[in-house]
């Protein structure tokens, strides 16, 4: 050791040599790992899994794929809901023709606005066929002349609205009258659909009307009695027998002038004289089909308005 003298008398020992010794063997130390570094390693170990995991599920997916008796059973599983859906559909076609009930709603704003101008002022329209297009009638938003379902259906749901507020203006609202007025409009829809169908039967009417046609020209008489409604609860009850008489005069002037192009002969569409007893009785049908009409419209909105 080596000392060396002071100023105060005392001699310090000199400690560097071993200060320099013990901070190079604490260099060594930390320059050496103490434990192997193994992130390496398990980061290869992961990547491996993850490259094996899709080469198993793919294995295990082609597996299943080439076993015959699966391939049967997916083959088998198919044709089954196939004949189901089309069984389903050939029942469902038989009762709900929803193939032609698309045709019915095939409309647009113009024509909807032609045809309550139609239904409002039939006086002045001069031609009322309907057109064909290879033997099929076009979409009712290429023809006024043809029936629609959609203003049949706005119609009635229109009528119960309009209605259950003339209930409310006279404090006699509930929904309970709201639903009997409704059930007996829809019931008396459909009775008058069934006797046309019934007085078609008896006469051996050969014509094209369809149910849907006669269900479509039997609700477009609730666009009068919406007008009429509508008319009483503004401006009162001469309003209301006002507007229902022109709108009944209407409705009875387009059932005619449509009907019997669908229920008289060829003769009596051209405007000729009609003959024979047969197209008598479907001339007398047709006038008591556009006759029913103001009654039914008097019946469903009299008692509306007080």
């Amino acid at each position: 050791m080596d000392y060396t003298p002071t100023q105060s008398g005392f001699r310090q020992r000199k400690l560097q040599p071993n200060m320099r010794q013990r901070n190079s063997s604490a260099d060594g130390l930390e320059g050496s790992q103490l434990f192997e570094d193994t992130s390496g390693a398990a980061h290869g170990l992961q990547t491996g899994n993850q490259q094996a995991g899709p080469q198993a599920a793919g294995f295990t997916g082609q597996s299943i794929l080439s076993d015959p008796m699966s391939n049967l059973a997916m083959a088998y599983g198919s044709s089954l809901a196939s004949q189901g859906r089309e069984m389903v559909d050939k029942n469902l076609d038989r009762f709900i023709p929803i193939s032609k009930m698309k045709y019915y709603f095939a409309v647009d704003t113009v024509y909807v606005g032609k045809k309550l101008g139609l239904l409002v002022f039939p006086y002045m329209h001069e031609n009322w066929e309907v057109r064909y297009q290879q033997d099929t009638p076009v979409a009712p938003r290429f023809d006024v002349n043809a029936p629609d379902l959609y203003i049949p259906a706005m119609g009635f749901i229109t009528y119960v609205l309009v209605a259950g507020l003339a209930l409310g203006t006279q404090n006699r609202f509930s929904p309970e009258l709201l639903g009997v007025q409704a059930s007996s409009a829809f019931v008396w829809l459909i009775m008058e659909v069934l006797a046309v169908l019934l007085s078609l039967y008896l006469v051996t009417a050969n014509t094209d009307l369809t149910t849907i046609d006669l269900l479509a020209f039997s609700g477009y008489k609730y666009v009068g009695m919406i007008i009429g409604v509508v008319a009483g609860l503004l401006f009162g009850r001469p309003a209301y027998y006002l507007s229902l008489l022109w709108c009944c005069a209407a409705i009875f002037v387009f059932m005619i002038r449509t009907l019997r192009l669908k229920l008289l002969s060829d003769a009596a569409a051209e405007g000729r004289l009609v003959r024979g007893t047969r197209n008598q009785l479907r001339m007398y049908l047709t006038m008591s089909i556009a006759a029913a009409q103001p009654i039914f419209m008097y019946w469903l909105t009299y008692h509306l308005i007080r």
